[in-house]
């Protein structure tokens, strides 16, 4: 699953693509495929402090000002939707860009393991400000609503404010670390994309991609 990650990342063409991991069998996998792995500390928190201690390893001088952290269990991204999350960072005062998609299914604004952005549109309604993340079905009324795609591209320097940051209210209330940043005055704009990928989260989800990704011709 990480290298199906990997290759689509690749494919995207934003810049040098690395995994970090801190499990030696997600490095071999990841190098036997001829990807790049950078070892992280496996008592880090969160995604975002893994992807910023890579960060720092890699890029101590700063070369690099935008990092996308993509996370290894969407292997049925589409490298095109990928690479729309530095949209939204051609407007300056945007700190971190994300990714969603409007949904109309009931099961999924009910389930609160789909996370749900609400987002005050752009006039070219293809991207939109994030006002707020929930796992409930929000907001209320008639109108649309967003599935939020957990992909982010960081400025750098909001990045390394993001995770020096303790734990808000919000966050621990919702479980949602995106949370923290909106609370601590950082903008999040949202890039709105055609299709939510599927993704990994139990066995059920596993056997789905892996008929989805099998070769037309496989067993």
């Amino acid at each position: 699953m990480i290298v199906h990650v990997l290759r689509r990342a690749e494919a995207a063409g934003l810049g040098p693509v690395y995994v970090a991991c801190a499990e030696p069998e997600v490095a071999r996998a990841v190098t036997a495929a001829g990807g790049r792995a950078v070892m992280t500390d496996p008592a880090l928190p969160s995604g975002s402090d893994r992807v910023f201690a890579a960060v720092r390893t890699l890029d101590p001088e700063g070369r690099f000002a935008t990092v996308v952290n993509l996370q290894g269990d969407l292997p049925a991204i589409a490298s095109a939707a990928l690479a729309a999350v530095l949209t939204p960072l051609a407007v300056p005062e945007v700190a971190i860009a994300t990714l969603a998609c409007e949904t109309h299914d009931a099961r999924e604004l009910a389930d609160p393991n789909v996370v749900k952005a609400v987002l005050s549109l752009a006039p070219d309604g293809r991207t939109g400000r994030a006002l707020y993340f929930s796992r409930a079905a929000v907001p209320a009324g008639v109108g649309p609503r967003y599935h939020h795609i957990g992909v982010y591209a960081y400025r750098r320097v909001a990045l390394e404010r993001f995770v020096a940051l303790p734990p808000s209210r919000l966050e621990r209330q919702e479980n949602l670390e995106q949370l923290r940043a909106l609370e601590a005055g950082l903008r999040i704009d949202a890039a709105l994309v055609d299709n939510v990928p599927l993704g990994v989260d139990t066995p059920n989800d596993l056997e789905r991609i892996r008929a989805a990704l099998a070769p037309a011709d496989g067993p």
